[in-house]
């Protein structure tokens, strides 16, 4: 395998260890969550900008594999095709030996490093901000037998929005990476589907379903969660 710059690398994973011990370790903000969604996103445009093109043409494609230790569907499903893409990743849903769902993020060795670390972040923030939510006035007006529907409204309302400000985050990065001039995007995305294409894997896209049921009132404090703090996300300008 080759490593491009590997001191670079592991100055990166650690400065995402950083991160983690900061937000992941200490049941982070939705706030925060998002703004070291931003930092991080930033380092890795750095990063792999310092790339040549050849470098990145020779790198070798990773598996990262996040596991949900649940049978079920969780709320970061919503957010998952979103971290996939800001990352410049490929991802699939799988489950494993016990039966459990689990992602798999495919690509570049610092693109699914991220995409994993987002994971987790995101993860753990709609987690802290529901056990939030459940001590708050709002919540205590809903009757109990309806409280499990408040809980699943308000986590899928948090990461809906979540993952369109991920949308629009992966907009302004793609943007400003093509004013340096690279054709960085398109090639990762070349190199990344050469690499899966040689795995042999048949994926598919699945349809959404019928309609959830949610209760709106949980849904929306869910949305107002995921929209609290401006981002000014990517490498800036110089």
């Amino acid at each position: 395998m080759t490593t491009p710059d590997a001191s670079a690398f592991d100055k990166l994973r650690g400065r995402i260890q950083a991160l983690r011990a900061k937000t992941i370790d200490n049941g982070c903000t939705e706030g925060e969550a998002l703004a070291a969604a931003a930092k991080v996103a930033e380092l890795l445009d750095r990063y792999e900008l310092s790339l040549t093109d050849i470098e990145i043409r020779e790198t070798q494609c990773e598996e990262r594999v996040f596991e949900t230790r649940l049978k079920k569907r969780i709320p970061i499903d919503e957010c998952i095709g979103a971290i996939a893409a800001l990352c410049d990743c490929r991802v699939w849903r799988e489950k494993n030996a016990a039966g459990e769902a689990r992602y798999v993020f495919f690509g570049l060795p610092a693109d699914v490093e991220v995409a994993h670390y987002l994971t987790e972040l995101i993860d753990g923030a709609v987690r802290a901000e529901l056990g939030r939510y459940k001590v708050s006035a709002e919540y205590k007006r809903f009757r109990h037998q309806d409280r499990h529907l408040a809980n699943a409204s308000f986590a899928l309302g948090m990461c809906a929005s979540i993952a369109d400000r991920l949308v629009a985050m992966k907009a302004e990065r793609d943007g400003v990476i093509r004013s340096s001039g690279r054709g960085l995007v398109v090639l990762k995305a070349a190199v990344v589907d050469a690499e899966l294409e040689k795995l042999g894997l048949k994926l598919r896209t699945v349809e959404a379903g019928p309609g959830r049921m949610i209760s709106p009132d949980a849904y929306d404090a869910g949305g107002a969660a995921g929209e609290s703090v401006a981002l000014n996300p990517g490498i800036r300008r110089r």
